[in-house]
Parts: C-alpha cells; structure tokens; sequence
C-alpha cells in the first residue's frame, strides 16, 4: 500500500507551521494545493526576505517588549501576512500595518485578515503624507518595509521611516525612473560637461544607470540621517531582476559620517545634473 505523503514532504519550499489556507488565498498555492514554477518563485523572494526581517523584528520585541511593522505599498500584502502567519501569529503582541493607496486593495486584504482571524493586523488606503498623521498608525513604527515598490513609492517609504524614526527599514527598489527622466532631459549639457556622461549617453544605459544611481542616493540620504546600510541581493538573479535589498538601521552612526554622507550626495547630485531632485533626497 503507497504511504500518504505529508504536505511537507509534498511541498518541501512551506516553512514549518505555514498556513496553507493564507497561501491559498494569495494564490501562491492553487486550490488543489500546488505550486507553479511562478508561484514558486515568488514565495522563495517573500520567504528569503522573511529570513532578514525575523531577526529585526525579534531584537525590537526583546528590547522593549513590542514591535510595529508597517509595509508601504503593500500591494496584495503578500509579505505582511507571511510575516504575520510565520512571526507574529505565535506571539501575544506585535502589530502589522499595510499602506496602500489602493482602496479596493485594501478592502480585500481587511477581509481576508478577517477571515484568517490575523487581528493583529490593518490596512490603511492612504498615501504617506496621509500616514505620517493618520489616526489608526502608532507614533511609533519600528520596522518599514517596502517589497518591489515602484519607481517613487520606494523614497516614500524611505520618508515616512525617517519621520517616524523607524529603527530598521527594509527596501527593495523596483522599477526607479524619476532620476532616468532627468537624467534624460539634461543629457545634452552633461555631456558637454563631463566625460561621465557617456555613462549614460544611450537610452537603455540611461535606464540601468539612472535606476543604479537612484539606490546610491537612497543609501546616501539614510547615512545622512544617521542609519547604518548593507546593500545585498534578495534572491538569485535568474528569480529577479528586481534584486537589491537595502537595509537600514538607526544607530552608531556619528556626526562626522553623517555629514560626509550629505556632503557626498549633494555632489553626486551636482555632478550628475540631478539638481532638481535635491527636495526628493532631502537631508
């Protein structure tokens, strides 16, 4: 007689203890309890990003006994609700908020966090200047994370963890294409300034190098403001393409270093013709 394989043994990717019925509604596993080699991927990128959150959340929740965890462009949350279903679910405290402008996003989510009985968790269809005052968001917010937050909404995350004095925040970039555009429309008078230009002569090198030069900015801007950066890959890049994982901690970073980090993107932003983003890399 054929022995009964577990879903472990079945689906050897599930941490232990996951909930099988959340990533059915996340559609990561099909109704029959499979996964495609999409789906696949996608949960190895939130469980990989999983592994460096865990220990952020567990040093927060040791020092002071509860720990905030607020997601910005949350999307479908994916990444909140298996942070909550692996950490917080088993715990007595803690709070998971995601931030979406999206409302009907949103609705979706309150439900299915409803469903799940996850009642540690919220959802709020706001934009980040709406957040920094809303109501239903605590004062303080220890972790911020931002998974494949396109384009702006990456450096909106990055603002509303500096105004709530986030002690760790969690990045990764997807699609960076404001500082491409300008790039773009002074090219002319750099390359008639400076040799780097060529750099970004091309169009498709414009692209790859203005969406580059955008993390540079950002792990300038959080040293500037007194957090300590390591810039990693998420997963491997044949799983993604959109792969920097930036992670940012607020301590141990003197004035010295601060100002040198300023002074060192504000130069990056004169060399380069990006003086109309000096208000989006505030410092």
């Amino acid at each position: 007689m054929k022995a009964v394989r577990t879903l472990q043994e079945q689906l050897p990717e599930l941490r232990e203890g996951q909930s099988v019925e959340l990533l059915k509604e996340l559609h990561i596993l099909t109704r029959e309890g499979k996964l495609n080699q999409d789906t696949r991927r996608k949960l190895k990128q939130v469980y990989h990003l999983v592994q460096f959150i865990e220990p952020l959340l567990d040093e927060v929740l040791r020092d002071r006994g509860d720990v905030t965890l607020a997601d910005h462009g949350a999307g479908k949350s994916y990444l909140g609700f298996i942070l909550y279903d692996l950490f917080f679910k088993s715990r007595a405290t803690g709070w998971v908020y995601g931030v979406e402008t999206r409302s009907e996003l949103v609705e979706k989510s309150r439900a299915l966090a409803l469903r799940l009985g996850f009642g540690r968790m919220a959802f709020l269809a706001t934009t980040v200047q709406q957040a920094l005052d809303h109501p239903e968001l605590p004062a303080q917010i220890d972790v911020v994370t931002a998974l494949h937050a396109c384009d702006t909404a990456t450096d909106d995350a990055i603002a509303f963890g500096l105004a709530k004095q986030a002690r760790f925040m969690v990045l990764v970039p997807c699609c960076q294409a404001e500082v491409a555009s300008v790039m773009r429309q002074h090219k002319a008078l750099s390359l008639s300034r400076t040799p780097l230009a060529e750099l970004w002569r091309h169009p498709l090198h414009t692209r790859e190098f203005g969406s580059q030069i955008t993390n540079v900015l950002r792990c300038l801007q959080l040293e500037a403001h007194g957090y300590q950066v390591t810039v990693t890959e998420l997963v491997g890049w044949e799983h993604s393409m959109k792969n920097e994982l930036i992670l940012a901690r607020r301590q141990g970073v003197g004035q010295g270093q601060r100002q040198r980090a300023r002074e060192r993107l504000l130069q990056i932003l004169d060399e380069l013709g990006l003086q109309p983003l000096k208000d989006r890399f505030a410092v």
